[in-house]
């Protein structure tokens, strides 16, 4: 067996029966990494003292019968916008070169105390504010499907560490779809938790009233078992997940408007298979994810303009302009139109919250495009602007609604079908995400 493609609960499985070692894996996993030839596009850095140290003393620990978890001394990679002491974190910008904070954000410390392994911190989209992965002031991961291909952003070196074998699994974060589609684009599940439910001292900020920290992984039981970590809790017990019964809704309307043939196509194979498995699959299209989706332009990018104005405007030169463009363009928004916004979403909210309140999930296309071409998002300004908003809006509506969302793979290349479950009740997602991986497996 490739033990550095397993899953990580499948390592954490073999670690407590002394098939594979901590060490051993962890070695491998940094060779893997150094050696790939596109290793350095993947990995912002690595941290092989870190690594090897911390496996050590996950190995000791197994030997003694103290393993703290199923996860103890499992190896993962970190998006590069999560703080690690002593170690540079910053974030795909050449704004923040040369910045090392002196602690680990608490998601981080929290996980090392739980005997995961820091193996380094990948490379993502500048300052995370872009679905498509292209990075050009740093690095730009290639897709893990075909390398000419975008690889999705803004959690693009997590996802493709874990697709190619160089990780068991990664740590995210998203705002806007940061964490779905490049599981998508990748084939991987990628899970977003609800914002609030995983403590974010310690990652640097795009827009902290949508920011949340959530895992790339290869299965769903992967993301509970991290998704636990994170928040310092037992895993929920996945074991029993069925289809059989499970309500869904299936998100018509704005998911699907300028969708491309194959990502509909994948998610209507992955519906069907679905509703064979004995799921309960309904339709339905509410005014409310329009209204939600109309108060992005004016939530988003001046709330992210706000945090970093003083750091862009002070050399705006060391900015991708595509990028440079959107966070600008939340700097007009005036201060009553964007309190006035937060008032009609929090409504809007609301209403979304009655009307599933019947449903295990919402189903709907990850993304409505495949992955475009890199050379020319890097050559055609418009082409990046049009695609990365396609990118990021079906995603986005978890975002907005403030959902729990989780994307499968549909087993069509770099298609996800995504569910999303009520605010606040992530455990009751993972647990229909993996009845649905069941039938879609």
């Amino acid at each position: 067996m490739d033990w550095l493609r397993a899953s990580a609960a499948e390592q954490g499985r073999a670690i407590l029966a002394g098939l594979i070692s901590p060490v051993g894996q962890a070695e491998a996993y940094l060779e893997a990494a150094a050696r790939h030839p596109y290793g350095k596009r993947i990995y912002a850095r690595l941290t092989p003292e870190r690594a090897r140290a911390e496996a050590v003393a996950a190995h000791d620990r197994a030997r003694a019968g103290l393993r703290r978890g199923l996860l103890d001394g499992v190896a993962i990679s970190w998006k590069d916008n999560i703080d690690s002491a002593g170690i540079a974190t910053e974030a795909g910008s050449r704004l923040l070169a040369g910045r090392v904070p002196e602690c680990d954000a608490a998601i981080l410390a929290g996980a090392t105390l739980d005997g995961l392994v820091c193996l380094g911190k990948t490379h993502m989209t500048e300052l995370a504010f872009s679905g498509l992965g292209v990075n050009p002031m740093t690095a730009t991961p290639p897709n893990s499907i075909d390398p000419a291909l975008a690889p999705g952003g803004s959690s693009s070196g997590a996802a493709v560490s874990v697709a190619l074998g160089l990780a068991a699994a990664a740590i995210g974060s998203d705002t806007g779809g940061s964490i779905r589609v490049p599981a998508a684009w990748n084939g991987l599940v990628g899970f977003k938790p609800t914002t609030g439910a995983v403590h974010g001292k310690g990652i640097v900020p795009l827009c902290r009233r949508f920011d949340v920290a959530g895992p790339i992984a290869r299965t769903v039981e992967d993301c509970a078992e991290l998704f636990a970590v994170l928040r310092g809790e037992n895993a929920p017990d996945l074991s029993d997940a069925s289809p059989a019964g499970l309500r869904l809704m299936v998100l018509d309307g704005v998911p699907f408007d300028e969708a491309r043939e194959a990502p509909v196509a994948a998610f209507h194979d992955a519906a069907d298979r679905l509703a064979k498995a004995g799921a309960r699959i309904t339709h339905a299209a509410p005014p409310c994810v329009a209204e939600a989706m109309a108060l992005a332009a004016i939530l988003f990018a001046p709330e992210a303009y706000g945090i970093w104005r003083d750091q862009i405007e002070d050399a705006p030169e060391l900015m991708y302009p595509p990028i440079l463009d959107r966070f600008r363009g939340g700097k007009e928004v005036l201060a009553a139109t964007y309190v006035d916004g937060w008032e009609e979403l929090a409504r809007l909210r609301a209403n979304w919250d009655q009307l599933v309140a019947g449903f295990d999930a919402v189903i709907l296309p990850t993304a409505p495009i495949l992955p475009p071409p890199v050379n020319r998002l890097l050559t055609e300004p418009d082409f990046f602007a049009r695609e990365n908003l396609l990118t990021l809006r079906n995603t986005r509506i978890g975002n907005l609604l403030n959902l729990p969302a989780i994307s499968l793979p549909t087993g069509h290349p770099a298609c996800g079908i995504m569910l999303m479950g009520r605010s606040g009740h992530d455990r009751a997602l993972l647990a229909a995400a993996a009845a649905a991986e069941a039938a879609l497996r």
